[in-house]
């Protein structure tokens, strides 16, 4: 679906984004791309969409390189930015002249999104608040059935009630044939709905990995009592020590999006060597 090898990219030659960045998505997939501000997060969605051009290396979507933005690449590929600016136009202008461009459109897709995140089926988009327009376009999006959909902060701007209604619709719009990637430093958000995270830090990607293998690998919570082993990264909080240690039962756990985010900024190396070669075989 996507492929990026030894990317290298940035907005000034002398502090590159990437260095040698590779990384695969295939179909099937919800991914969550986690990162510190300023890590290239939506820059490396950018290359991508191929609305970014990597000064070495490759990016290719479907096999063929995003950067030449091909007409049958961009009609199976819908890319949501942060910031989202409507025109000035009805509903129906907007779905009349859009959605043409994208061949799996679906009306009646629409207007369920719409209805589950409480979005008017008409009127002026520009009449709409913030909020009430990035969900018209979230609806949008899904609606469109792209094989690959690229999701750049979709959380923002959305209340409590409304995260939940996201995760639930974009969960169920999910299939064998679709690659959903959703960017956010909001880690907690992406909780119970990507299946996938991917992190990038210090120009490289950390982390490719199935929350059902890291759950399996790792066991996340607090600090037993009895406690022996070592903890691979832990921080204090007002429950107790709460940590990630190795599972050498192979016992899943929860994972914890935000400690193991954060274990792999402060140490990226020692979850690595967990991760990449266990001193263990899971449990079967």
């Amino acid at each position: 679906m996507v492929t990026i090898q030894h990317l290298r990219f940035g907005y000034s030659r002398r502090t590159p984004l990437f260095e040698e960045l590779s990384l695969s998505l295939t179909r099937g997939h919800i991914y969550g791309l986690l990162g510190k501000n300023g890590a290239g997060k939506s820059t490396l969605l950018k290359c991508m969409v191929g609305l970014a051009f990597p000064w070495s290396g490759t990016c290719t979507v479907h096999g063929q390189p995003s950067a030449e933005r091909r007409p049958d690449m961009l009609a199976d590929l819908f890319f949501l930015p942060e910031e989202v600016y409507v025109p000035a136009i009805t509903f129906e202008q907007f779905v009349a002249s859009t959605a043409p461009f994208y061949p799996r459109f679906d009306r009646d897709q629409l207007a369920t999104y719409l209805h589950e995140l409480e979005v008017p089926a008409q009127g002026r988009l520009q009449a709409l608040s913030y909020g009430q327009q990035k969900k018209f376009m979230i609806a949008f999006a899904l609606a469109t059935n792209t094989s690959l959909l690229v999701l750049d902060e979709p959380t923002n701007g959305l209340d409590i009630p409304s995260k939940a209604q996201f995760r639930k619709i974009v969960a169920s719009a999910l299939g064998e044939e679709r690659c959903i990637i959703i960017s956010t430093h909001q880690v907690r958000d992406l909780d119970a709905l990507i299946d996938t995270v991917v992190v990038v830090h210090d120009r490289q990607i950390v982390l490719n990995q199935s929350i059902d293998d890291l759950a399996e690998r790792l066991r996340f919570g607090t600090a037993r009592p009895d406690e022996a082993a070592t903890p691979i990264y832990a921080e204090a909080s007002i429950r107790g020590l709460q940590g990630i240690w190795p599972n050498p039962a192979g016992l899943p756990s929860r994972v914890d999006l935000e400690l193991l985010f954060n274990a792999l900024i402060n140490d990226s190396a020692a979850l690595a060597t967990h991760l990449l070669h266990p001193s263990h075989e899971p449990a079967i």
